[in-house]
This record gives structure tokens, C-alpha cells and sequence, in this order.
């Protein structure tokens, strides 16, 4: 079976961004099927047409399927992994726990909070609270993988470092700090990121 790892781009970001391009060469090398589709109106995302676009282009979750996500891309993948899997009890109170298993999960720089940069921004904030106010259920992440990993960087303007601490807790992620790679994304200048390979 052939491996497929699912890249979701960053807020205003495309599949040409940053280190994207990159990154799909080097795995392709490797003998993944790599996708980054093109996210709708990535300068304004939302929620249920980000998470509907994810779905149309997986289709049938497995464990040689594998995602990638850059920033609100993480939370795409945490809510469209949330939709995806049932769990809870029914009437006669038995246990359902029908999470489809997966490969993994490589979040960079995701985020549960945002910093003053984004928050203070009139039209940011209006984007970015219902992807902050809205719960997710983390456990239908974690049911379906242990392989969950979170880059985040030092300097991200947008990210605070709290973050590593949630993605500890909520997903029992393990967490790695990069040095000066700022969000990850275009205006950090960011072309490369050799520390993904290692989770690959």
C-alpha cells in the first residue's frame, strides 16, 4: 500500500508556500503520494469549508494515511479528524469507539491561542475566534493515532510558546522548539524545515 501524507497550508498560505514545495519532493523521494490541495479562500477560512475540503480529497482514512499541518491547517486536521470518527456510548450504554486509525500527524507551528499580534487586529480576530471559541474534541484525535507530533519555533509572531504546553496535555503530542523560523511561513523566509524528515 502506498502512503499518503496530506499537507494543509497556513492562513493566506497556497501549495506553492514556503517550505511546502520542498517538502513534497523530499517525501515523494521517499515513496509517499504527497497531496497539498489548495484550501478555499485562504485569505478567510472557515471552518466548515476547510473541513470539507479536507474530506473530499482524502476519502478512506487508513494507517498509511498521514497529515502534515501548518498552522490553522492544524486545526483543520484536529476538526476534520473530530468529524470523521465516532465515539461515545449508545442507548444501552456500550462503549462506541469507532475511530479509524491513521499513520500520524505533524503539526507546525499550531496553535489553541493566538498572540496580541493577531488578536488585536480587528479584521484577524473576526477570522480567528471561531476557530478559538469552538471546542474540539481531542480524543478523537488521539483515539485514531499516538503518532502525533508539534513543531513550534521561538520567534513565531503569531504563536505563543503556551501552545506547547496544551499540545502536551490535550494530544500528548511530542513537542520540539525550532530557533528563529518565525511562523513557519513565507515571511520568515522559511524554505525548508530538515526536522520533519526525521518523522518520516
Amino acid at each position: 500500500m502506498v502512503k499518503r501524507v496530506f499537507i494543509v497550508h497556513y492562513w493566506g498560505g497556497n501549495p506553492r508556500s514556503c517550505w511546502y514545495p520542498w517538502l513534497k519532493k523530499e517525501l515523494e523521494a521517499k515513496g509517499y503520494k504527497v497531496i497539498v490541495p489548495l484550501m478555499p479562500d485562504t485569505e478567510n477560512p472557515k471552518i466548515d469549508r476547510w473541513v470539507a475540503k479536507l474530506k473530499s480529497v482524502v476519502g478512506k482514512l487508513d494507517e498509511n494515511t498521514f497529515f502534515i499541518g501548518h498552522s490553522v491547517g492544524c486545526q483543520t486536521i484536529l476538526r476534520y479528524l473530530e468529524s470523521e470518527n465516532k465515539m461515545g456510548k449508545t442507548r444501552n450504554d456500550k462503549k462506541i469507539n469507532d475511530a479509524k486509525k491513521i499513520g500520524g500527524i505533524l503539526f507546525v507551528a499550531p496553535w489553541l491561542t493566538l498572540s496580541p499580534a493577531v488578536m488585536d487586529s480587528k479584521k484577524e480576530s473576526k477570522i480567528a475566534k471561531p476557530w478559538l471559541s469552538k471546542k474540539i474534541d481531542f480524543s478523537k484525535t488521539t483515539s485514531t493515532t499516538k503518532n502525533i507530533t508539534a513543531i513550534f519555533s521561538r520567534r513565531d509572531p503569531y504563536v505563543p510558546l503556551e501552545n506547547v504546553k496544551l499540545f502536551k496535555e490535550l494530544l500528548n503530542a511530542k513537542t520540539l522548539i525550532e530557533k528563529n523560523k518565525g511562523h513557519f511561513d513565507d515571511d520568515s523566509e522559511t524554505e525548508k524545515v530538515p526536522v520533519i524528515l526525521k518523522y518520516f
